[in-house]
This record gives C-alpha cells, sequence and structure tokens, in this order.
C-alpha cells in the first residue's frame, strides 16, 4: 500500500451526491451581478478561508475548489473579463507574472514532476465560467490519475485544499 489511509475531498460530495460540477457551482454567477470569482474576492472572508493565495494591484491568485489535482491555481484578473484581448496592458503583465509565480511556488512547496498551464477561452474551449478569464495552473505527477477518475469520475486527492494552501502561502513571494 502507498501509505494513503484516508482520501478527503469533501468538496466533491455534491458531485458523487449526483450533481454535476455546474450544478454545485450554479451559473458561475457571483452575489449582485459580480462574476463568481469577483464575489470571492471581495468577500469579507479571510484568504485562508476563500483559498486566496495572493492578491495583486489587478490580479489574484486563487485555489481552485474542482482541482484537477492537489495544488491546483486559478490565476485572474480582479476585474470580470472575458477574452485576453479586453484585459489592459497592466492585467495582462501583471497576470502572466502572477503565473509564472505560481508555478515557482508549486515547485518549491509541492515538488511536481510537471505543470499544465492553459485557458479554456469561451463555452465551446471548455470554459466552465467563461466571463471571467482566468489561467489553470495544475502540477502533474506520474500516475497521478487512475481508474477512479475513469469509471467514476472522481478525482482522488491525496492532501486537503487548506493544508495545500498553506503550503503554498507560505513560499508565495509577497
Amino acid at each position: 500500500m502507498s501509505g494513503l489511509e484516508h482520501l478527503w475531498a469533501g468538496w466533491r460530495l455534491s458531485y458523487v451526491e449526483g450533481l454535476s460540477d455546474a450544478d454545485a457551482r450554479g451559473s458561475g454567477s457571483g452575489q449582485g451581478g459580480l462574476s463568481l470569482f469577483e464575489s470571492i474576492e471581495q468577500a469579507d472572508v479571510p484568504d485562508d478561508e476563500s483559498f486566496i493565495v495572493h492578491r495583486g494591484s489587478t490580479c489574484f491568485v486563487l485555489m481552485n475548489a474542482y482541482p484537477y489535482s492537489s495544488g491546483h491555481m486559478l490565476v485572474l484578473p480582479r476585474r470580470a473579463v472575458a477574452t485576453l484581448e479586453d484585459l489592459t496592458e497592466e492585467e495582462y503583465g501583471e497576470l502572466w507574472a502572477a503565473v509564472r509565480t505560481a508555478v515557482a511556488a508549486l515547485n518549491e512547496a509541492l515538488s511536481p514532476q510537471g505543470v499544465n498551464v492553459g485557458l479554456n477561452l469561451g463555452r465551446a474551449a471548455g470554459a466552465g465560467i467563461e466571463g471571467h478569464v482566468h489561467v489553470h495552473v495544475v502540477p502533474r505527477w506520474s500516475g497521478d490519475t487512475n481508474f477512479t477518475t475513469t469509471t467514476a469520475g472522481i478525482r482522488v486527492l491525496p492532501e486537503a485544499l487548506g493544508e495545500t494552501w498553506r503550503r503554498l502561502r507560505s513560499v508565495w513571494p509577497d
């Protein structure tokens, strides 16, 4: 056995009970006409509870509540825009600088064997929340998916989201 005795994935309960990810997170809309991401960023909730790793002047970094793997982060502008072309030069520069820092933080804190960096621009490209552009930064390890993902559509994560947040936050250069 690999030493894994418990599988914690509490945020996936709604999926396991039969709801799709889209049902579980709603339409992608937040409170008061804000995007979901704007609502999270502007909420009066401590970063260690909202899992915000970094706040910059125009962008922020958030742990994904539905991660592909432990450490999956989203890098996004504070302002909801649908496309890269809608970003100001300042937002664009800060966004990609934060992506670079996110990769460095993952490498230092989690030592992945690889990292996926990507965007899904538009519904046809797979965007779940298409009105607020965001970059996925996903650490990868050989064999990090198994039969459970294929047969049940459930991702097995070895660490609780809060613990991964603490590890990444501790190495983020602020």
